[in-house]
């Protein structure tokens, strides 16, 4: 199964759009794992051509809160429809076993002893000075992070999150992740 663990960085935040629809926001880069390869890559908006190769051929994306935020974005961008590839929303899976949201950092600490090196606000401000690579590197990094996290799930069934100094765990059924779909999926690139 080729699984694509992917996240966005953008070049705006909400406050600078006037809404909470991702959608309305702007891409400045985007990161992928892709576990056939075991390689990293990065495409800013001019090199999505590329990405859509990845993306094409991917049985399932992994992401962290990608459902709500970093698919409908990429969608904006993709001659198709990114819905109709199998998706695993990490935070959606945590929300619905222990019912509350947890932010990606406070999941890595606990999981896997290392947080994320920065937060996507100090991305923008980077992207904004022109420091294009240090954006890449962070994304990179969250890629890395979330795909650590979601392979400890499947070797677990459970990730680790603080609360109030403590570790606490959170129960995942992983047993239709690695699932392939059977779908009738025509994607609308030549790949």
């Amino acid at each position: 199964m080729r699984v694509i663990v992917f996240d966005i960085e953008t070049s705006n935040q909400f406050s600078d759009v006037g809404s909470g629809d991702p959608t309305a926001l702007d891409i400045s880069v985007v990161c992928i794992h892709d576990s056939e390869t075991d390689q990293y890559h990065s495409f800013l908006q001019e090199d999505f051509p590329k990405l859509w190769k990845y993306i094409e051929v991917a049985d399932m994306l992994v992401g962290y809160n990608s459902d709500h935020f970093d698919i409908p974005l990429l969608n904006k961008y993709y001659p198709g429809d990114l819905t109709h590839i199998k998706s695993l929303d990490l935070l959606k899976e945590i929300h619905a076993s222990l019912g509350r949201r947890i932010k990606l950092d406070v999941v890595a600490e606990a999981t896997l002893g290392q947080g994320k090196s920065a937060h996507g606000l100090q991305a923008i401000k980077w992207w904004r000075d022109g420091e294009y690579q240090r954006v890449i590197d962070y994304c990179i990094q969250d890629v890395k992070v979330t795909k650590e996290v979601y392979e400890y799930a499947l070797e677990h069934q459970k990730v680790k999150y603080k609360d109030l100094g403590k570790i606490k765990e959170i129960s995942l059924d992983t047993s239709t992740w690695g699932d392939k779909e059977d779908s009738s999926l025509t994607h609308t690139l030549p790949f």
